[in-house]
């Protein structure tokens, strides 16, 4: 009988963990839309494209199986929208379900400088607009502002993760094929963008309903990029770089201006101080790019919290950037 309770304790809380992996919205007072999360489920998948697909590039090998816990992904990248009620505090709305405690938590989140430049550069910011010229750090610090006001633990994505989500299972150059022709009907890049990106959802999902995986705007990840890591025994669990220095960050899924071979699912690109190249600060800013108006991000929440000791390392100030 002691077995069978146990067997029976057990299977509830499976039931109740397995209820519980769906889709959610975080509500954000003051804001019309809140943050849509889609489940991802755990699983294996080939990271990296095979010698034989078109425009390969040697970054993105060998292929090899990786394995991923279960996480929740943002449904679409970070809006202006939302980022705005981050960096401007004077846009947050008083959420009576805070405590002081959650108040506190928030006050001494850090919040972006006043940039000098309107920094859509005439794109847009209205509702919708995916934000974009942020720096990495400046994404991790909204994640914290998340953090602080939720109590999840909200990031970006594993270099990993990423690709994983992006390909929704599929083993193909693209998650619905190998055929770029069909690109159009999922992805904003140079053939159909005029130039510029467009409101987040408005093209087809893949198939875990994660949209603008491709193309829209390029999109962080937490990694340091490093360029033969895929052959490392690390890479195949959940692998993470962490980042030690300011460059070069892993970037995925290709941009409003970019040819279909940069929106591949295997697609590796890295940042460089170029972004930040009519910066006129010295250091350059922390929080600011201004040449990067095709890069913002989403982000991922992992079921399992991590501590609170690996949650502050991951929010820890980077080193300067270079003059």
């Amino acid at each position: 009988m002691k077995k069978i309770a146990i067997a029976l304790l057990f299977l509830t809380f499976v039931a109740f963990r397995n209820d519980n992996f769906k889709p959610y919205t975080e509500q954000i007072p003051g804001l019309q839309h809140g943050l849509e999360m889609q489940p991802i489920p755990a699983g294996e998948f080939l990271m990296g494209s095979l010698e034989t697909e078109k425009d390969r590039k040697p970054d993105e090998g060998p292929q090899h199986k990786v394995k991923i816990d279960a996480f929740w992904m943002a449904k679409y990248e970070i809006t202006w929208e939302m980022y705005e009620t981050y960096f401007n505090k004077e846009l947050e709305v008083k959420d009576e379900k805070n405590t002081a405690e959650v108040a506190n938590r928030v006050s001494v989140v850090a919040r972006p400088t006043q940039p000098y430049v309107e920094m859509s550069f005439g794109q847009g910011k209205e509702s919708g607009f995916p934000v974009c010229n942020v720096t990495q750090f400046a994404a991790r610090s909204f994640c914290k502002w998340l953090y602080a006001k939720t109590g999840n633990f909200y990031r970006l994505p594993t270099e990993a993760e990423w690709e994983y989500a992006a390909r929704a299972g599929s083993k193909t150059t693209f998650y619905f094929g190998d055929d770029a022709s069909k690109l159009k009907e999922y992805a904003w890049y140079f053939e159909n963008s005029d130039g510029a990106y467009k409101k987040v959802g408005q093209l087809k999902p893949n198939a875990w309903g994660l949209y603008d995986m491709y193309g829209n705007v390029a999109e962080w990840t937490s990694d340091l990029y490093v360029a033969d890591f895929y052959g490392k025994p690390e890479a195949n669990n959940n692998p993470y770089i962490k980042p030690s220095n300011h460059y070069p960050h892993a970037i995925r899924g290709g941009h409003w201006d970019d040819d279909a071979d940069k929106l591949r699912s295997a697609s590796r690109r890295t940042s460089t101080p170029e972004l930040k190249q009519r910066d006129p600060q010295i250091p350059k800013s922390d929080w600011w790019l201004t040449d990067a108006p095709f890069l913002g991000f989403r982000v991922v929440r992992p079921v399992k919290q991590p501590s609170k000791e690996e949650i502050e390392a991951y929010f820890a100030r980077p080193p300067k950037d270079i003059p």
